[in-house]
């Protein structure tokens, strides 16, 4: 049997797209990226300070402890500052023109990265604590860092960058963001270092981002196939313990080859993450739903006041003008059609479903919510 070139052209394709379809290599991932040395942990840090050079923005004469942080400070500066600072003319060696509405008391908060050495700097958070309206154009005032021992490990100063702001006038307001809270990108100098446990021991321990039995056995197969067998052991979902040089360069340098290792990364669990407060919502590819039948409708109830007045008739005697209101009530109900989901369905099928029925977002979290409740969700539904 003889063969044309079109058709022989058309089976070495099929046969080329069925081998390459066959030897697809599996998803790998860096341990660096699923998992974390559990001695590279970050610590917490917190200060309380002030904030200045605000624009009639801040605490005011109302907040005592602002006023009291304010007069401390000044006078460590060598400033001598008594009586109510809000009124001056109360005692003359008080400061003229002090207003305490430009100072507000602010919390600051960072985050201290493993292995940071002092002079590396960190950034920092800002939040109003007390009546202060915005700290947009404000400038903190040296705040020390501590930790949970109490000790400070960082400072802190240096002008706010608030992306929010407010207005009000007549008795209206606006608000883009939330112009109370700010950031200090670099903001805090790093004045001691942390000391962990990375040379402490002869072994060190691997966490995975992602608690997975099968990710923990995957990462000590890799280990044991390039270190030797008996380098790594899992532990539980979380940890491998593996075997590490004792002199310092020598274990970090393992740890660097520990890193750039590449495993068979698992499927991660179905989950459905929906943000209640801006109707955001991600499926995970192997969200699955069970056979379920899904209708939703809308319900609109509009009601249209109409403002008038009545006259009283004309030369009638003890007739007053009266304003009234008149209301009308009317209630729209949309006529949705009813999707029927079929066992097994998957996340492009939900998604057009959803799509088809015309659900807003915050439809889709009931409908979402519904189905769990419904036990048809075959997924891990996480409200945040």
């Amino acid at each position: 049997m003889f063969f044309s070139n079109r058709w022989f052209n058309f089976f070495a394709v099929l046969l080329i797209s069925l081998w390459s379809t066959a030897f697809v290599p599996a998803e790998a991932a860096r341990i660096k990226d699923i998992a974390a040395l559990s001695a590279a942990r970050p610590n917490q840090l917190i200060g309380y300070g002030l904030v200045v050079g605000l624009q009639g923005t801040g605490d005011g004469k109302d907040i005592s402890f602002t006023i009291q942080t304010l007069r401390e400070t000044l006078a460590r500066m060598g400033a001598s500052v008594d009586g109510p600072l809000s009124s001056y003319d109360l005692n003359p060696t008080a400061v003229k023109d002090f207003k305490v509405e430009n100072v507000a008391a602010v919390m600051v908060t960072a985050e201290l990265p493993a292995f940071a050495k002092p002079g590396q700097k960190v950034d920092v958070n800002v939040a109003a604590i007390a009546k202060a309206k915005s700290l947009r154009g404000g400038l903190l005032l040296m705040t020390r860092m501590r930790g949970a021992d109490g000790q400070t490990y960082a400072v802190a100063q240096g002008p706010l960058a608030a992306s929010g702001f407010s207005a009000d006038a007549a008795g209206s307001s606006v608000a883009v963001g939330v112009s109370t809270s700010a950031r200090i990108p670099g903001g805090a100098l790093v004045e001691r270092e942390v000391e962990g446990p990375l040379n402490v021991g002869d072994y060190i321990t691997l966490n995975l981002i992602s608690p997975d039995f099968a990710t923990s056995a995957r990462i000590m197969k890799a280990i044991n196939n390039q270190f030797g067998e008996g380098t790594a052991a899992s532990t539980d979902a979380v940890s491998v313990k593996v075997r590490a040089p004792t002199a310092p360069e020598d274990r970090v340098a393992f740890v660097g080859m520990l890193e750039e290792l590449e495993v068979d990364a698992s499927d991660p669990p179905a989950r459905i993450v929906v943000n209640s407060r801006t109707g955001t919502v991600v499926i995970s590819s192997n969200v699955r739903v069970k056979a379920a039948a899904v209708s939703q409708g809308d319900i609109t109830v509009t009601v249209d006041a109409t403002n008038e007045v009545s006259q009283p008739e004309p030369f009638s005697r003890g007739g007053t003008t009266t304003p009234i209101q008149n209301a009308e009530v009317a209630i729209d109900q949309e006529n949705k059609k009813m999707v029927l989901f079929k066992p097994g369905a998957e996340l492009r099928q939900i998604v057009n479903a959803v799509n088809e029925i015309g659900a807003s977002p915050t439809a889709l979290i009931s409908i979402l919510e519904a189905l769990k409740q419904a036990g048809a969700l075959q997924a891990e539904l996480i409200v945040i």
